[in-house]
């Protein structure tokens, strides 16, 4: 049995949970439902749909009678990076919290992380997940990660494993930091500029989400996620090429290791 929060009257401890979608029908409902099933109440979720042209919108519009879900449909496709900053400027709460429409959470992974995050006044977490894979329907689980216990600047572009669907972070410390547009790999630039600012990522040592592993995604190119990780860390991370030769090995290692050479 969990520990429930004590909430308070003024919805202090709300958080906006900013989930994109682009053609991933067969998958947003999972996620959207698995925000639903949160034991923790006080949330408000936007559902951003990048002007998908599969069934994606008539998925989501199944739940468009939840008011404290909203949903804003493209017009035209704008990118992952776009998706997040609209949902970054609209949401209002006190946290922010990402979903990917192919991931899910665990029902007590908001009630956990938040109480984790109140009660050590922490403005950046993460957590631990279980990747897996799914073939005509059927879920393989992988290994639960066991990622280290906190990642300042230096360590994350050394071992990039905060997965963009475990983490929250305070609203506090966004200031008019946003997702640059670039072709693969926002998320990863997104984290370091954050980090940079000398803020702490800390991990809430617990498995509290699942990542799906698809074939076709973007994070299965890995001559492409290495060529762009290469840029970025040059372009924007000003990382020599010694130190970015360092930080193309040893995160390809740890994504290895994580998810296998497949």
């Amino acid at each position: 049995m969990s520990s429930k929060i004590n909430l308070k009257k003024n919805n202090e401890f709300d958080v906006d949970i900013i989930l994109t979608n682009f053609n991933k029908a067969e998958f947003v409902e999972e996620a959207i439902q698995s925000v639903i099933d949160q034991t923790y109440k006080n949330w408000k979720l936007y559902i951003i749909d990048d002007d998908s042209k599969d069934k994606s919108i008539e998925v989501i519009n199944k739940f468009s009678t939840f008011k404290n879900i909203f949903i804003i449909k493209l017009s035209k496709n704008k990118g992952p990076s776009f998706c997040r900053n609209f949902g970054m400027r609209i949401s209002k709460s006190k946290y922010i919290s990402f979903l990917d429409s192919d991931d899910a959470w665990s029902s007590l992974k908001l009630e956990k992380q938040i109480t984790f995050m109140e009660k050590n006044n922490f403005n950046f977490t993460y957590t631990d997940y279980t990747p897996f894979f799914q073939k005509d329907g059927k879920k393989k689980l992988k290994k639960r990660t066991f990622i280290k216990s906190f990642f300042d600047y230096d360590g994350f572009v050394k071992n990039s494993s905060i997965n963009t669907t475990t983490m929250i972070i305070k609203r506090t410390i966004l200031n008019t930091h946003r997702f640059k547009k670039v072709e693969l790999l926002e998320d990863y630039l997104f984290k370091c500029e954050l980090l940079k600012k000398n803020f702490i990522a800390k991990k809430l040592p617990e498995d509290l989400a699942f990542y799906r592993i698809l074939d076709k995604s973007r994070s299965s190119k890995r001559l492409r996620n290495i060529y762009w990780l290469w840029r970025i860390n040059k372009n924007y991370n000003k990382l020599n090429f010694f130190k970015n030769l360092t930080s193309l090995f040893f995160i390809s290692l740890n994504s290895i290791k994580k998810y296998g050479i497949k």
